[in-house]
């Protein structure tokens, strides 16, 4: 590891493993600021369901605090506004050099992979304009039309996107109707062998340690209910109910997909709400298919992250901790 490289901690893991419970901590530990990789925390009003961490906008600071840590690319854009991987990658950059410049220690936070890869692995973005007409056609078929799409156009972006997410199918299909595919992301290595070079990552201005964060299936599985559940008890429906009643469409809220896709389609009158079950018990309800669809979302999440053999998966806080500990320490 180059003993010039400014460090750069990475904490990653499927939805509902305390990614950002995590981050607090060692930013805490080691003075450090957080940048948010979540491609629903940019979005001013997607608090509950998007699980932003309790805190405010601070004009002074520049950022959203929660518990006294600075928390970037949050409440960056307005709901329905144009914001993909290119304008994160962009301004985590920004926000990467200006933490720097504070002597502060950046981390990044974030379920969004795709989006963490952009910057630990450089990858090349797409400059692709946006095709309205293309956008509004597209948005009118459904997922699996969509996919089907995008297999017969590029079969390799096929194989490893998210094949529910309706914003990136469509984008992927956007990208692919003017390049004829979608880029692939610049080859990247780790170097490996010895203590010095655990954490380089080839082709990039920084060091960066990647932590996931290991939770078991079950227990899993049981913190995605247990949160769900306390997201319904904070009032999670009458938000999406009032970013409607302010504009936002049904159509767009059912796009961001999860939380805000099924209790969209319970207050349009689409689906009953029911109640979660873990036995699979009321199937046909708002609230069991949320709690499937995260669980497939974590599986699908965790499919993305364990092809990056940079990370260094732990369970234990305390082992991260010192994780964090040695690499900073390392060649300082």
């Amino acid at each position: 590891m180059e003993k010039n490289k400014p460090k750069i901690i990475v904490i990653m893991g499927p939805t509902a493993s305390g990614k950002s419970g995590v981050a607090i901590k060692l930013a805490q530990k080691f003075d450090g600021e957080i940048i948010s990789a979540d491609s629903r925390q940019i979005y001013k009003g997607l608090d509950i369901g998007s699980g932003k961490v309790c805190g405010a906008w601070s004009v002074e600071r520049g950022a959203f605090i929660s518990e006294g840590i600075p928390h970037h690319l949050i409440d960056v854009a307005k709901p329905q506004e144009d914001f993909n991987v290119s304008h994160f990658k962009k301004l985590a950059q920004e926000k990467i050099g200006e933490i720097l410049s504070r002597k502060k220690v950046p981390i990044i936070c974030g379920g969004t992979a795709f989006w963490i890869d952009t910057l630990t692995k450089n990858s090349n973005i797409p400059e692709v304009a946006p095709n309205e007409k293309l956008r509004a056609r597209l948005a009118k078929k459904s997922v699996e039309q969509l996919f089907t799409q995008l297999k017969k156009l590029d079969p390799v972006r096929a194989s490893d996107i998210d094949g529910q997410n309706k914003v990136r199918l469509i984008r992927a299909i956007e990208i692919c109707k003017v390049l004829g595919h979608v880029p692939k992301r610049e080859t990247w290595n780790v170097e490996r062998g010895t203590e010095n070079t655990k954490y380089e990552i080839q082709n990039t201005k920084y060091n960066f340690l990647e932590i996931g964060i290991e939770v078991p299936r079950e227990i899993l599985n049981a913190k995605i209910k247990k949160r769900l559940d306390e997201r319904f008890a904070e009032g999670m429906t009458q938000e999406v109910e009032n970013l409607n009643e302010k504009g936002v469409s049904w159509q767009w809220l059912e796009r961001i997909g999860l939380e805000y896709r099924w209790i969209s389609r319970f207050l349009q009158g689409k689906i009953e709400l029911g109640e979660m079950s873990t036995q699979g018990v009321c199937t046909s309800g708002a609230k069991q298919k949320l709690y499937f669809d995260s669980i497939h979302y974590a599986k699908r999440q965790m499919t993305w992250l364990q092809r990056n053999k940079s990370i260094i998966w732990h369970s234990d806080y305390e082992e991260i901790e010192k994780e964090v500990e040695n690499f900073l320490e390392q060649n300082t």
